[in-house]
């Protein structure tokens, strides 16, 4: 049960759309513009750096809230099992954000709750994908191989220190924790996958900060 309400818990923030309400603000709907995509990167290719910049921080954070409020909840009475917890609680403000039902579950494609994910969870996965993600993104200046990556080095990493004895929780606990995350990367392999088709062709869109 306690699973259920983290999902749930984490849903109900994913569904603050940042990109979308920006959006409205100013008069559009981000999701009929660029690639469609209620996220970071479309929001900066529409609507500039600094709709990019309050987007990512907006989806990012929403994901800490989940995590915060489910700490808040049940860190003491699950201190052995809260980081599965706020696992399910970052998971539930990524479907939340992909999925909102009150746009016809058209949302965007999780990365930026992502970085929310890693901020609560480890400050070591956090620098390691935030370095493999800059080291990707200024070399070939592909957001979405970048993006990719993040989730790769997340699920090595979540395994590696599962391994090696880092986290004080049962095996069986541990092992779910990888499910988790390995269904996570599923599905932004998932919501990516026209871009990997495209980046498999070489046709990819590059995004860069500043003007060419």
């Amino acid at each position: 049960m306690e699973r259920v309400i983290c999902l749930l818990i984490g849903y109900v923030c994913g569904l603050f759309q940042t990109s979308y309400i920006y959006g409205k603000a100013h008069g559009i709907d981000i999701r009929e513009h660029g690639s469609g995509n209620a996220g970071t990167t479309n929001a900066l290719r529409t609507l500039g750096a600094k709709a990019g910049a309050l987007t990512f921080l907006g989806d990012c954070f929403k994901c800490v809230l989940a995590v915060v409020i489910v700490r808040l909840i049940f860190g003491g009475t699950h201190p052995d099992t809260i980081r599965l917890l706020g696992l399910y609680a970052s998971a539930g403000a990524i479907l939340g954000h992909n999925f909102p039902f009150y746009l016809k579950f058209k949302g965007g494609k999780g990365i930026a709750c992502t970085a929310g994910l890693l901020l609560s969870f480890d400050w070591r996965l956090t620098l390691a994908a935030l370095v493999v993600f800059l080291i990707a993104f200024f070399t070939t200046h592909y957001v979405s191989l970048g993006s990719l990556l993040v989730y790769v080095v997340f699920l090595l990493g979540l395994v590696l220190m599962g391994q090696t004895g880092q986290f004080a929780m049962e095996a069986a606990h541990i092992h779910e924790m990888y499910l988790v995350a390995a269904l996570l990367a599923l599905l932004a392999f998932y919501k990516h996958r026209a871009n990997i088709v495209r980046l498999l062709h070489g046709n990819e869109n590059k995004t860069y900060l500043k003007k060419k």
